[in-house]
Order: C-alpha cells, then sequence, then structure tokens
C-alpha cells in the first residue's frame, strides 16, 4: 500500500467533475497547495469553466468518465505527477449532473455517476490509500416537513421510485457506499452534505434560480419564481463552499459526514428583488410550477461544521449577489455562447 504523505513537494489531488461550477472553483483552490488532476467527460459542464488553470503545470484535464474504469497510469499526460511512485494523496468526488432543466435527459448520467462513479473512485482511493470526500446533497434528508434544522445524525424519507429517485436516492446509495468502503478498507472518508450553492460560473439559463434572475434583469424581462412567494433555499457563496469542502478533507477521521451551507432561510422573491434593484432593472417577478429537480429544502444544522471543522460561510448575500452580477456582466457573450454550445 501507499502511505499518504507525499514523496515529492506537493501532493497530488484527483477531482471528478472538475470542469463544474463547484469543481471548477475547487480546483483552483486547491492548486495553491497541491498538483491537481481534473476528470470531466463534459456532459454537463464547460471547458470555459477551467480555461484559466490550463496554463498551470502542477495542473492537468482528463476528459474522461469516471463511470468508467479510473486507470491513471493509462494517461501520459500524468507522468510529470510521478504517479506511479507517489500515488495520488486525495480524492473529491464532485461528478453528478445538477441541471434542473435538462434533467430528465440526464437521469442516467445521475444515475451511474452516483452508483458506477462512486465505486470506481473509491476502489482508486483504496489502491492508493487516499483521503477520499463524496459531495452529497441535502435532499438525502427528504421532506424536511416541520423540522427546523437538518442535522447529520437524522435520517430522512426519500421516494425511491419517484420521477428525480436517480438523484436523491442515488446520493443515499453513493454515501452508503462510502461508509461501507470507510468500513471494510478503513480508507479515511468523508461525506459532504451540500446546500445550495452560487456565484460566478454557474451555468446559464439551465434554471438555476440566481444566474436566470441576473440575465433576466440585464435583458428587462421577467424574473421566474418556480414556486410561490413562500419559497425559500439556503444560498451558501462558492468560496465559502469550497472552504468547507477544504476543511473536511483535512478533518480528523472521526470527523465523516458534515453540513456545509446556510442556515437562515432566504426566500427567492427577495432575492430576485435585491437582483433587480442592484442591476437598476425594470423587470418584475412572476412565478411559476416548480420544476421537477427543484424541490422543498431544509435548513442545515452547522453546529458540527463550526464546532469540528472551525467552518462558518463568510460572505453576505449582497457581496455574493455582487461579485455573481459582476462576473456575468463581463462574461455574458461568452457565457451566453457557452451554454448555446452545450
Amino acid at each position: 500500500m501507499i502511505d499518504q504523505t507525499p514523496i515529492f513537494e506537493k501532493k497530488n489531488v484527483l477531482v471528478t467533475g472538475g470542469a463544474g461550477f463547484l469543481g471548477a472553483h475547487l480546483c483552483e483552490r486547491l492548486l495553491k497547495e497541491a498538483k491537481v488532476i481534473c476528470v470531466d467527460d463534459l456532459s454537463n459542464s464547460s471547458i470555459q469553466n477551467i480555461d484559466h488553470l490550463l496554463q498551470y503545470p502542477d495542473f492537468e484535464f482528463i476528459k474522461y468518465d469516471a463511470t468508467h474504469h479510473l486507470d491513471l497510469s493509462e494517461f501520459p499526460e500524468l507522468d510529470k505527477f510521478s504517479i506511479k511512485y507517489q500515488g495520488i494523496q486525495e480524492v473529491y468526488h464532485l461528478a453528478c449532473p445538477t441541471s434542473p432543466k435538462n434533467f430528465q435527459n440526464l437521469k442516467l448520467h445521475s444515475l451511474h455517476a452516483n452508483s458506477r462513479a462512486i465505486l470506481s473512485t473509491l476502489d482508486l482511493a483504496v489502491k492508493y490509500r487516499a483521503k477520499y470526500l463524496f459531495t452529497s446533497s441535502s435532499v438525502v434528508y427528504g421532506d424536511p416537513d416541520d423540522r427546523d434544522m437538518l442535522q447529520e445524525d437524522e435520517e430522512g424519507i426519500v421516494d425511491h421510485l419517484s420521477p428525480r429517485a436517480c438523484y436523491d436516492e442515488g446520493k443515499r446509495f453513493a454515501e452508503t457506499c462510502v461508509e461501507t468502503y470507510r468500513q471494510v478498507h478503513g480508507i479515511d472518508t468523508k461525506i459532504a452534505r451540500v446546500f445550495t450553492t452560487y456565484g460566478p460560473r454557474m451555468k446559464l439559463r439551465d434554471g438555476l434560480l440566481v444566474p436566470d434572475f441576473i440575465l433576466d434583469a440585464l435583458a428587462g424581462h421577467d424574473l421566474i419564481i418556480y414556486g410561490d412567494e413562500t419559497f425559500v433555499q439556503s444560498l451558501c457563496y462558492i468560496s465559502d463552499m469550497v472552504d468547507g469542502l477544504v476543511r473536511l478533507m483535512h478533518a480528523e477521521p472521526d470527523i465523516s459526514i458534515v453540513n456545509l451551507g446556510i442556515d437562515e432561510p432566504i426566500r427567492m422573491v427577495d432575492v430576485a428583488q435585491k437582483i433587480i434593484d442592484m442591476t437598476g432593472s425594470t423587470s418584475r417577478i412572476k412565478f411559476e410550477a416548480p420544476l421537477e429537480f427543484l424541490t422543498k429544502k431544509g435548513m442545515p444544522d452547522l453546529t458540527r461544521a463550526k464546532e469540528e471543522l472551525g467552518w462558518i460561510p463568510l460572505v453576505r448575500l449582497e457581496e455574493g449577489l455582487r461579485k455573481t452580477i459582476d462576473y456575468t456582466i463581463a462574461n455574458k457573450e461568452m457565457l451566453d455562447l457557452s451554454d448555446q454550445r452545450m
């Protein structure tokens, strides 16, 4: 077995789904301390998200479907990372489509990401005795009902035959895989239960409310909320979420499951109005029936994250929205073209 201590000056880290919204920001952060291998099949992400990282010698992008057996020795471009001698020290498994509008077409992708890909990447972690982090989701708690704050030890109820079970039950099954490998193989595994996250590089026109709100406000179109005025979400800014993931990966082995998000409910109608005001738009807010992928979610209890990771979200909503708006304005034409190609 290869020891977890890096042989050379920097550790090797693998990120699946690394060209996605969350993955790209995570890869950027990890480059400060590691050599990063980004694996993504681009089925629901964009190479533009990592264009600025391709110039770095400590970063390598591999277009590959992680649902297949992943043998890093098959990629000669990774020779510079000396994996044969050093191995991999950390694996972040993020790969899984989260597209509200294109959910139907990506059902099998979601199913495979939460089954085949989870086993493929866990096998890799066992091979190299690497630390392993899986980005699960708040959907594993099921319908929050009257529960105010969701704690990690709570058991949710999910309809395993529902139209979106490939994602909801898929995440629960994936968590089972992670915990089983932890018990059987003794590897250090982490499960991050990620609540709704926003920021620059979110995919456009995909049913993700914040970027769609911004584009519609800039164009003077109606801002559509898929629900009513009571629709709330936990909105965590991307840099805070990435910080939480890295802290969790570095945590002691007995810290295995942690909620990451904002523990204050934010009404989406208030978010829409803030964006209208911040962009000086004349847009109006309208309500439509909820999308299948957008379901009611509860608020995370952050006690464990705060006490065990020393983590709290720092970016206020207004600051996060301003950064997201500024990025969208600066990159609107390029992002529109990218979105049309995908």
